[in-house]
């Protein structure tokens, strides 16, 4: 869970350079994009902090990507937690069966890439991740690099917006 949410794009700019890596750190889980961005600034609009973003992540060498991957949970985890989602109730309304099933489909993938499985998923069905992670099995690793590379900039891109919140920010009251 973000601490920085909704803040705005005016207070984000104006935040001090150590309280802006550190919500941009959250976003992304690098250090090298997080000090970037924020020495970046001002964002002229949502778009533009967007679009540098993407750039940065696209710019990364393999081993930072690697560090990123470290930090994203086990699929089927929360963030920092050491039980499934299956153990916490899951978020997927599906059957231990299904969960199963990912679990394994994750190792298989996993033990393919030498890395977990990354998606930009939300509140997706099971079966749904289960048919991703078997289309992308088929890739060879370089094409699956690109593929997480795109899920990357995807999550980092949904974690900016919960960051800012809505393009004129919120009202403070």
């Amino acid at each position: 869970m973000l601490l920085h949410q909704g803040i705005g794009l005016d207070a984000f700019n104006a935040l001090p350079e150590r309280k802006a890596v550190h919500a941009l750190y959250e976003c992304c889980n690098s250090m090298t994009m997080a000090r970037h961005l924020a020495y970046g600034r001002s964002y002229p609009d949502h778009d533009a902090l967007f679009r540098r973003a993407d750039a940065l992540l696209f710019a990364l060498p393999e081993s930072a990507v690697d560090q990123i991957l470290d930090a994203c949970p086990e699929l089927g985890r929360r963030p920092r937690s050491e039980k499934s989602q299956a153990e916490q109730c899951s978020v997927w309304d599906e059957d231990a069966a299904v969960m199963a099933e990912l679990a394994e489909s994750s190792r298989a993938y996993a033990t393919k890439f030498g890395f977990g499985f990354v998606m930009c998923c939300g509140t997706m069905e099971a079966r749904t991740v289960l048919s991703a992670i078997d289309d992308r099995l088929h890739n060879d690793v370089e094409t699956e690099r690109k593929v997480v590379r795109n899920e990357l900039a995807k999550i980092n891109r949904s974690r900016l917006e919960r960051m800012l919140g809505p393009e004129g920010g919120y009202q403070n009251w």
